[in-house]
């Protein structure tokens, strides 16, 4: 939700008939540590294949709960397509390590995390500069 909701319209522009689901996940800035809001998901997602769609991949702690929600629903990791656009080295390091059968896209990695484990240089949180906060 939130941050990953402005990838939603391109991912519905190809594929028309895509269902969505939902889950929120927002790190907790003291401790930089992931914790699960709140998901909806399809109740046949455990036979769909899956986009997880989030902007940035940091430390990958939020992106690794989301893939273990999703795996407590039955989906497979092969089944999972991680969709981001900036993620940082140490991120996608984290998360092969967990989730070696799950494909991540992304458009370009950053140089690295700085010691508030924020992507560098990266563009700040990505969700308050598209929804304009």
């Amino acid at each position: 939700m939130r941050a990953g909701e402005s990838m939603e319209q391109g991912l519905r522009d190809c594929c028309r008939s895509v269902r969505i689901g939902k889950i929120l996940i927002q790190r907790d800035e003291e401790t930089t540590k992931p914790k699960l809001f709140y998901d909806k998901l399809p109740e046949d997602i455990s036979e769909r294949y899956v986009f997880l769609l989030d902007p940035m991949l940091a430390t990958g702690g939020s992106a690794m709960m989301a893939v273990d929600v999703l795996l407590s629903r039955g989906v497979v990791q092969e089944r999972i397509v991680f969709l981001n656009l900036i993620a940082s080295p140490e991120g996608i390091k984290n998360f092969t390590a967990k989730f070696p059968k799950v494909r991540i896209v992304t458009g370009v990695v950053d140089d690295g995390l700085d010691a508030n484990s924020y992507i560098t240089p990266g563009l700040g949180d990505f969700g308050d500069r598209y929804y304009c906060i």
